[in-house]
């Protein structure tokens, strides 16, 4: 074998491994549900913060350790362990992406990207006025 067929083999070898590597990364979006059936195993939760449960973190006892209760879009709830300080504008934010394993009869939040409303809605009101023609 020459040369360049040896080197094109190893680079074809190389970009199959890469490959191989980013499809254990590839993860889809849960809901409460599915996630209980796949116990144990890393998941990502699209979820709400139920505001109608508390929340509770007290930074004196443990800062480390955060407990509230998620709903996902199918009114699923569960109760979430996150074992890291409580995220600023936490009660703020619209969505969570949650990730981390469903475990014990509670999840287990690693990691979690908080996702806020947007500063760039608009207002109604202004739009109102914007549309007003003057003569």
């Amino acid at each position: 074998m020459k040369k360049t067929h040896i080197i094109i083999l190893v680079l074809i070898a190389a970009a199959i491994a890469v490959l191989v590597s980013f499809t254990g990364n590839l993860t889809t979006y849960e809901t409460i549900a599915s996630a209980r059936q796949k116990e144990g195993k890393f998941v990502r939760l699209i979820a709400k913060v139920d505001k109608s449960k508390p929340v509770e973190y007290d930074p004196a006892r443990d800062p480390n350790y955060m407990t509230f209760t998620a709903v996902d879009t199918l009114g699923n709830t569960a109760t979430v362990i996150f074992r890291n300080s409580k995220p600023q504008d936490f009660e703020k934010s619209e969505r969570l992406v949650l990730n981390g394993k469903w475990q014990n009869g509670q999840f287990e939040c690693k990691d979690m990207l908080m996702k806020c409303p947007s500063k760039y809605k608009d207002d109604p009101n202004v739009m109102k006025k914007n549309l007003t023609i003057t003569n």
